[in-house]
């Protein structure tokens, strides 16, 4: 039986040079000069250390440009809050959210299922796996999908015939 998958993933290498990338532009950037900016990174999460709140947000605004470049999503981005670091330095976590959360899954069923396509939806993990007769549904629903507002990333993979 025909079939594919709803992920939402990014792509981890790709993620690390943007942020290599972010941190070159932040280094060459005259209004970072002789101040304290950086960017960590630990194949987790994303650290913005920097000495005011222009600055983080600036880093913040670098990192954003640079993964919408590398084809990052920025649905797939949390932001944290800015807080205090300590040493008069000011910190915000950036987190990269992988896989579908329960909420947009029964939200992207529920508009396959409202669709009338002749296909079964099912949440399975963090992804949706839907089924048909016909690969001519599939694409149908695909197409479906892919016009629909979600708050997160949708890709989709393992088309099988």
């Amino acid at each position: 039986m025909p079939s594919f998958d709803i992920v939402s993933e990014i792509d981890l290498q790709e993620v690390d040079n943007a942020i290599n990338q972010a941190r070159k532009e932040v280094e060459a950037r005259y209004d970072f000069k002789g101040s304290k900016a950086e960017i960590q990174w630990d194949k987790k999460e994303v650290t913005l250390l920097a000495e005011d709140e222009y600055k983080v947000e600036a880093i913040n605004g670098i990192l954003q440009t640079k993964l919408h470049r590398r084809g990052i999503d920025i649905k797939a981005i949390k932001l944290g809050k800015i807080e205090e670091a300590g040493g008069r330095m000011l910190r915000q976590k950036i987190t990269f959210v992988q896989g579908i959360d329960r909420e947009v899954a029964k939200d992207v069923i529920k508009m396959i299922k409202d669709s009338k396509l002749k296909v079964q939806p099912a949440i399975a993990d963090d992804k949706i796996k839907v089924t048909s007769k016909s690969i001519d549904e599939l694409q149908a629903c695909i197409s479906l999908v892919k016009g629909g507002s979600f708050n997160a990333p949708l890709q989709f993979n393992n088309m099988r015939a």
